[in-house]
């Protein structure tokens, strides 16, 4: 979880590849509301930024491609972002490209937040109301 209107640093763990294949692309889809997204660079990886609009410069995706991340090992892929001045829940789908097929990680329940029903779930940041500071004088 993470408070609304921060910035926040987003790591997504990659832990395995495409039924044995190995990983060769990661595309993280950032919703609507998410802001200043600034990837951090990986050795063996270029990285990619997909803005909404020229006009805007909102960020809606960040694809990383090389390596390739074989199936037995994990790696993490992080992106800096600012977080929505609205609290609630925010998916985020993550794509996943491998040698040999790929991975959609994008399924949401129909109600709640609960997904351990779900085969490839999307990710989950529970965006909590910005916190209130008191002023003493």
């Amino acid at each position: 979880s993470a408070e609304a209107g921060s910035t926040y640093k987003a790591v997504f763990r990659v832990g395995h590849g495409c039924d044995g294949s190995p990983t060769r692309a990661i595309t993280v889809h950032l919703p609507p509301g998410v802001a200043h997204a600034q990837p951090m660079p990986k050795p063996g990886w270029t990285v990619q930024t997909q803005d909404a609009t020229a006009n805007t410069g909102a960020t809606t995706q960040v694809t990383w491609q090389g390596g390739p991340l074989a199936d037995a090992h994990y790696d993490e892929f992080v992106v800096r972002v600012k977080l929505p001045a609205q609290p609630g829940p925010l998916w985020i789908r993550v794509h996943q490209q491998c040698e040999r097929g790929e991975g959609d990680w994008a399924e949401r329940p129909a109600t709640g937040t609960d997904t351990h029903a779900l085969k490839r779930p999307a990710a989950l940041l529970d965006v909590r109301p910005a916190a209130t500071v008191a002023h003493a004088h």
